[in-house]
């Protein structure tokens, strides 16, 4: 469990460094995605704690391709493939 929220931080501030005054992705668009790709990890995680492995993988492949996001709209993809990974 300490390891996904490890990894969400890492998105998190991932994105906080992406945000900009971008229209289509703002600041409260990033946080808002933030927060429900929380909400899908710790559900996951409480529902079925076995595929605690197969879900950190999953959050570590999205991390890893958006390591190097600069703008908030990569930042909102980056939690848009999170939060589907995680849901599956």
């Amino acid at each position: 469990m300490k390891k996904f929220l490890l990894v969400g931080v890492g998105v998190a501030m991932l994105a906080a460094s992406a945000c900009s005054k971008a229209p289509e992705c703002t600041q409260e668009i990033v946080a808002k995605k933030a927060q429900e790709m929380t909400a899908a990890l710790q559900e996951a995680i409480t529902k079925d704690p076995t595929k605690a492995a197969d879900l950190t993988a999953k959050v570590q492949a999205v991390t890893t391709k958006y390591q190097g996001a600069t703008t908030p709209a990569d930042a909102c993809k980056a939690y848009d493939e999170l939060t589907a990974a995680i849901k599956g």
